[in-house]
């Protein structure tokens, strides 16, 4: 009996502890880690939602962007940070969901040491050449890599993001041999393929519907199963003959794994707070991203299927970190 007294006692006492902290929290600036470098879609969802938190909550979140490793680097930050709430990651579907089935040695134990609290958005990807690049169609694209083996680059915003896998999907399902040259996010890649320096990229939706707009890129194609309303004119993978191709990204908030319910609870709540909002779901349908509403427990659940749903692809398509 004092045994179950001392397990009640103690179960009270992390509840109100929990309570406690999620009540003055914040109390100090919060630094929110994208693993990818300025420019791309990470980046884009991240700086939402750090203005609209240090409007509510009084203190200053601030975003720190630690490229490198596929997005592993700054996983790695969050991962092993105290889990108070005070370091957030801006977690991708890429980034936390692909890397453990493609690494074979990671820095962290995804499912053990993160916890994904919160869906920010979901995004079409596109594939896209810069304007003076003689490609108008997959189908161009697809004839260039036959004639010339290993002569097509594709950029991508780094080693086992989803992008990465668009181009090996491709490369799977119409038997092309076309060469990743990996970036430390989009916005890097994206320099380049300005530039000459690479054929194409395969780029979130967000960080490429100016340059299409604006006549600077060429959308090739999307590679979700239905248009983008953002970008109506640029037909899908699949209209462009590639078939049973569908692939979209996803973007959330994660913490240490420990990090206390309460915290957890009160994080998610003003997520979906500020994603209701018309002013963000105004920004989002611009870049042509829908908000992804799910409770923390709903979200982490997820993650953990998607880590799963990834290793299978992996397995199939061959990819490998490089």
């Amino acid at each position: 009996m004092r045994v179950w007294s001392s397990v009640v006692a103690a179960l009270m006492a992390a509840m109100l502890q929990s309570a406690a902290w999620a009540a003055e929290y914040p109390a100090r600036p919060i630094r929110m880690i994208v693993p990818y470098a300025p420019g791309g879609a990470a980046d884009f969802f991240a700086r939402i939602l750090a203005e609209r938190f240090t409007a509510a909550w009084g203190q200053q979140v601030v975003v720190d962007n630690r490229a490198g490793a596929g997005g592993n680097i700054g996983s790695d930050i969050v991962a092993k940070a105290n889990p108070d709430g005070y370091t957030m990651l801006l977690g991708t579907s890429g980034s936390n969901a692909v890397n453990p089935g493609l690494y074979t040695k990671m820095p962290y134990e995804a499912k053990r040491d993160l916890a994904l609290i919160a869906m920010v958005a979901s995004t079409a990807n596109i594939l896209v050449v810069r304007t003076a690049h003689p490609a108008k169609s997959v189908q161009d694209i697809i004839r260039m890599a036959k004639s010339n083996p290993g002569k097509v680059t594709y950029g991508s915003a780094g080693v086992g993001s989803v992008l990465h896998l668009s181009g090996e999907l491709l490369k799977t399902v119409v038997g092309v041999n076309i060469v990743h040259v990996p970036y430390k996010g989009t916005g890097p890649s994206m320099i380049d393929l300005l530039a000459g320096q690479i054929d194409m990229v395969f780029s979130n939706l967000p960080p490429a519907v100016p340059f299409v707009q604006e006549g600077r890129m060429r959308g090739l194609a999307i590679t979700t199963a239905a248009r983008a309303p953002a970008l109506p004119n640029v037909p899908t993978m699949i209209e462009s003959g590639v078939p049973n191709y569908d692939v979209a990204s996803w973007f959330g908030v994660m913490v240490p794994a420990k990090t206390p319910s309460a915290i957890v609870e009160k994080i998610n709540r003003d997520v979906q707070r500020i994603l209701k909002t018309p002013k963000t779901q105004e920004q989002l349908k611009a870049q042509g991203a829908d908000p992804m509403f799910k409770s923390a427990r709903e979200a982490n659940a997820f993650f953990h299927e998607e880590i799963a749903k990834w290793a299978k692809v992996i397995k199939v398509s061959g990819a490998k970190a490089e």
